[in-house]
């Protein structure tokens, strides 16, 4: 009979082109669907198809990223979770798998998101930081970017926001909360809401940093909202300070 598993993905996205199959690189859906095949009873080939629930970009990262695949096999959920480690690559970590509710979707019964951005400000990086922040050095007027950040709790038409490549008709989403705070040179933005399009977080970010650095006024969100238009909003930032916390259903 058939079975649906819920899988909890953690994964470091450098070297990927995010999780939605590609031509053009290895994806975090085709590790999964390789590991998956031995289980399936084709080895080499490609296994079931995964579902995530959020199409990262190539090189963001996931701590809490939810997966969902059809399978038949009879294999108890821990045991799948640890033969997916073994056949998977350091950088991705299955951290939970459990048996869902017949036809659960990742992707479509999500009902919410929170995704973190990290900005290093000091004049050097860590090397150890290197692949998980974008390095903005110097100070940041944090007051004046909370100030801004307001404007976008709630719902609104984010099209200002929008990146290229973007194929989503309706561009209304909801922001539950959006916090900022600064500690050991790191600014962090932890954005939760009921869905994102494509490059949202990181220029909503590019935004507020603007904000932030004094070439933007605290008070003009409104308006960048209400022009619906990409031109009108600031720059999207690197895809390396970005990492999807978790999923909410």
């Amino acid at each position: 009979p058939m079975r649906t598993l819920k899988l909890t993905v953690a994964y470091d996205g450098t070297h990927y082109v995010g999780v939605q199959r590609q031509a053009n690189g290895v994806s975090i859906q085709q590790c999964l669907e390789d590991a998956l095949a031995p289980l399936a009873g084709d080895p080499g080939g490609r296994g079931p198809t995964v579902a995530g629930a959020s199409r990262t970009d190539a090189g963001v990262h996931a701590l809490g990223q939810v997966a969902s695949v059809n399978v038949t096999f009879d294999v108890a959920a821990s045991a799948v979770q640890r033969a997916l480690n073994v056949r998977l690559p350091a950088d991705i970590r299955v951290i939970g798998v459990v048996d869902a509710t017949p036809g659960f979707h990742a992707r479509f019964h999500s009902t919410g998101k929170t995704y973190r951005y990290r900005i290093a400000t000091t004049p050097v990086l860590s090397p150890f930081d290197r692949w998980f922040v974008w390095h903005s050095p110097g100070s940041k007027d944090v007051e004046a970017m909370r100030a801004a950040a307001a404007a976008f709790v709630g719902k609104h038409d984010f099209a200002s926001f929008q990146g290229r490549g973007g194929t989503v008709r309706h561009t209304v989403r909801t922001i539950h909360r959006l916090d900022i705070r600064e500690a050991g040179g790191e600014i962090v933005f932890e954005v939760e809401g009921n869905g994102f399009l494509r490059h949202m977080v990181r220029t909503l970010v590019g935004t507020l940093v603007e904000v932030g650095t004094g070439q933007r006024p605290a008070d003009g969100m409104t308006a960048v909202l209400a022009a619906r238009d990409r031109r009108a909003a600031g720059p999207t930032t690197p895809a390396s300070g970005l990492t999807l916390m978790s999923v909410r259903y």
